[in-house]
């Protein structure tokens, strides 16, 4: 590795946050109460496992119970349930735990107070005729006492009436949630109700009964894109006047936050998000990075689910950012891998993506209340990852917890630091055919290719994402409180931008184009990607829409501060944005923010194969300290580059860093070395400490190999078991070495050099750092636990004793929500693959 001068730099830890603020830093938690079959006992122990574990916080949702154990159910908000609730909320208070709760059981809204008449409706259209019917659908995974049918989501009242159940609960309740939450929208085909045809007319000036055939319409006809867009545009308006706000606003009134996933409905993402005090998004799967050695399970299908994509995540950080949200959330983790093969290594980049996304409150989805004397592998969530006591990393949980609340109590008290405010379109979505459940446009996380990646809006922020810009996004409604400040720039009164960009599109209202000339009027920057939108929307009175809207937009466009893009690089560089170059075409991700002294700080994630090691210069300016929240290296080396600073990084893939501005440097030497290896090698003793079903013969090897290819029971072993190994080091080596290099890791390693801990290696890249003189030339003993997965055992577990498996409703399912079965499963690898080396200078 080339070094020059290097100035050492002190990082600033946030410091005096309140209790609050620390359990908000920290993960929370899903926790499914199955039956709400609870005790306060087993209660108060989890919730100690969880303040043990480093989390902050849980996030109570009632499901289905356990068969054979209906006796213990406790019904949903009677007076039973609504003390043990309370309880939770008390002792969560003494352990410093935060608690949410869902506002009913499973999702979504929906139950026993929920009659024909506000109950779901869809509405089909037959030979020209109108057929509205009832969709039937229950609440998904309802607890004793939640069950009945899912709430008409767009009906004028029957979100009111759907909450009185809980007025008459909470009326007496003294210890409460923090937070009330929404599930994710999936009441399918739900596209009608009571009072549309009047609400429609209302609002878009025309019969839509007199224009079914337009709305039918398949083909490309201007006329039934109009109409489908009113049609999409009134649904959208329904949802976040009659559902989202009334929620939010019976949240508040009773003294609750809301956490909201607004995702997978047929609204603007944007405005439902707005709505709530914490956007929630949601990781499902896993994404398919590049980083050498990270896992995807095989059996994880893309047609069916999809994968994670951070443009989706970014609705609700933008909606966050917008609006100067504290809080962004997101549920993460769920359906990362099959049940039992989960690790560590697989979580973390997801969590660093979600954070890149602009996510700062994770919620791990999740843990499954069990009882204590449960036998193994206890109650489990149809859904892994299974962050519970039972995990096979539960003793390692805390250290991807301290990683987390590290970062994100650096990332929460710090603002966005956006240069692009990108338009979102949602008009040239709605003017297409919906393939969705009834038929409209369903804005869901999981294929994000249906309605964001192929718009020409989705390939503008892939655009902006991989060339380096930092951006959110707007909707129509939240133009509407843009302003000028004093500097010209764009200010939604908590948060600043430098310049508008339109994507390329073809629908915009005139109310909207209205907007963008107040803006463009006051000084606003505005730049359209390529070409103007064309057509008005509003099929009433379209013509005369249409000649007033051709009209602003003439005298928009001639504006010496609004451009039609012919070189985008070139227009927002010359309005002022940043674009991070190096960190682009080094494939590194990257937030940046703004923290309280004035300064900069970035986050910056490996999340590739492109990038080890060099030199870097940064959008921004600065002398730049670093923390690295795994180790909590602080230096870096800079140097003079023919256009600015330069700084040289060490972040392989797989790894994460901070950067902040504003710090004191001093000077130091350097060495002009490269970075060298040297791979330990000899006669390996393998013993296996704990773990099921029992412990295998201790084993000798002179080349490491997977425990699971031993002979006896070691196909079956989950646990831990200790390799131990002496050797000799060269001179060099010995007076140069700086890491240690596990290589290859199933799972976690927790590694002793001459007696001395020295880490626990849980994440790619599987690397310690050698701070102090522990390395000997002669005779060195290195000793190191490994811990692997669970799946192995329950190979064993499902052939001699299935009965684990005693759920009701969905009971039990794989990755492929067919009948768990892990019989078929190959052993899977185990323990130190290594090679194993030191890295030196």
């Amino acid at each position: 590795m080339k070094r020059s001068l290097l100035f050492s730099i002190v990082f600033l830890q946030c410091a005096f946050l309140s209790a609050q603020d620390i359990s908000t830093a920290k993960p929370w938690t899903y926790w499914w109460w199955m039956g709400s079959e609870v005790t306060k006992q087993d209660i108060s122990a989890q919730l100690q496992f969880f303040k043990k574990s480093g989390l902050g916080g849980v996030h109570i949702i009632p499901i289905y119970g356990v068969k054979g154990n209906e006796s213990a159910s406790i019904r949903f908000l009677s007076p039973q349930w609504l003390d043990v609730m309370q309880f939770t909320v008390k002792e969560g208070q003494r352990l410093g735990l935060g608690v949410d709760l869902t506002t009913g059981t499973g999702w979504p809204f929906g139950g026993p107070n929920v009659t024909a008449d506000l109950a779901a409706r869809n509405m089909i259209l037959k030979d020209g005729q109108m057929l509205v019917n009832p969709t039937n659908q229950k609440v998904k995974r309802a607890a004793p006492g939640g069950e009945g049918l899912v709430l008409d989501p767009f009906h004028s009242d029957a979100m009111s009436k759907y909450l009185t159940r809980f007025d008459s609960a909470f009326s007496s309740v003294l210890n409460r949630p923090r937070s009330m939450y929404m599930d994710s929208y999936e009441a399918y085909g739900a596209n009608w109700t009571n009072d549309f045809l009047e609400k429609f007319k209302e609002m878009r000036g025309y019969d839509l009964d007199k224009q079914f055939a337009l709305l039918i319409d398949s083909t490309n006809n201007a006329a039934a894109e109009l109409v489908r867009i009113d049609y999409h545009q009134t649904l959208s308006e329904l949802l976040l006047e009659r559902y989202a706000k009334p929620w939010t606003k019976w949240s508040k009134k009773h003294g609750f936050l809301t956490r909201y996933q607004a995702h997978g409905s047929p609204g603007n993402l944007l405005d439902l998000y707005d709505a709530a005090d914490i956007p929630e998004t949601e990781s499902f799967g896993s994404s398919r990075f590049p980083i050498p050695g990270v896992r995807v399970d095989p059996d994880y299908s893309i047609d069916q689910f999809g994968t994670p994509n951070p443009l989706a995540m970014k609705f609700a950080s933008s909606a966050a950012n917008f609006s100067g949200k504290k809080l962004v959330s997101s549920e993460t983790g769920t359906w990362l891998a099959n049940h039992f093969k989960v690790s560590l290594s697989q979580i973390k980049p997801q969590v660093d993506e979600l954070f890149v996304a602009g996510i700062n409150h994770i919620f791990y989805h999740g843990t499954t209340y069990s009882p204590e004397k449960e036998a193994y592998p206890g109650w489990l969530f149809y859904a892994s990852t299974n962050f519970g006591k039972t995990s096979h990393f539960a003793d390692q949980f805390h250290l991807l917890n301290e990683y987390v609340q590290r970062c994100q109590t650096l990332l929460q008290n710090s603002k966005p630091d956006n240069d692009v405010l990108v338009y979102f379109p949602i008009q040239d979505l709605w003017a297409t055919k919906a393939k969705s459940s009834g038929d409209v446009h369903l804005l869901e996380v999981h294929h994000v290719d249906r309605w964001l990646l192929d718009l020409p809006f989705g390939k503008l922020a892939q655009k902006l994402w991989k060339e380096g810009y930092a951006f959110d996004y707007v909707s129509d409604l939240q133009l509407r409180k843009l302003s000028l400040d004093k500097n010209g720039l764009l200010n939604s009164g908590s948060t600043t931008y430098k310049t508008l960009l339109i994507p390329s599109s073809t629908y915009m209202s005139a109310e909207t184009l209205n907007e963008l000339k107040r803006l463009a009027d006051a000084g606003g920057k505005i730049i359209f990607e390529e070409k103007s939108p064309s057509n008005a929307t509003g099929y009433g009175n379209h013509q005369q829409h249409q000649q007033q809207f051709d009209k602003t937009l003439n005298a928009l466009i001639k504006k010496g501060n609004v451009r039609i893009s012919a070189n985008l690089g070139k227009d927002l560089t010359s309005n002022g944005v940043v674009r991070e170059t190096d960190l682009a075409k080094n494939g590194l991700s990257f937030i940046r923010k703004k923290i309280r002294n004035g300064g900069t700080m970035y986050f910056i994630t490996n999340l590739g194969d492109q990038f080890n090691e060099g030199w870097l210069r940064l959008g921004t300016t600065g002398t730049f300290s670093k923390d690295d929240p795994m180790t909590g290296e602080s230096l870096l080396s800079y140097r003079k580059g023919k256009k600015g600073n330069e700084f040289f990084l060490s972040l392989p893939p797989g790894k994460s860093v901070f950067l902040q501005d504003g710090a004191d440097a001093s000077e130091f030497l350097f060495t002009d070395e490269p970075e060298k290896y040297f791979e330990i090698s000899g006669d390996w003793k393998l013993k296996f400490l704990n773990g099921k079903p029992t412990l295998p013969a201790d084993a000798k090897f002179s080349k490491l190999q997977s425990w699971a290819s031993l002979p006896d029971s070691a196909e079956y072993f989950s646990g831990t078991a200790s390799y131990s190994l002496r050797f000799d080091v060269p001179e060099d080596v010995f007076r140069n070495a700086k890491m240690l290099d596990l290589g290859d890791v199933r799972e976690t390693a927790k590694v002793k050099l001459n007696g001395r801990e020295i880490g626990t290696a849980w994440c790619i890249p599987y690397q310690l750092p050698l701070y102090s003189e522990i390395l000997k030339q002669k005779d060195n003993i290195l000793e190191i636990e490994v811990t692997n997965l669970s799946a192995n055992y329950m190979r064993l577990r499902d052939k001699l004793t299935p009965d684990w498996k005693k759920f009701k409703d969905i009971n039990i399912v794989d990755i492929t929500y067919k009948k768990f079965d892990a019989l078929k499963w190959e052993p899977m690898p185990s323990g130190l693959l290594g090679p194993i080396r030191f890295i030196y200078y």
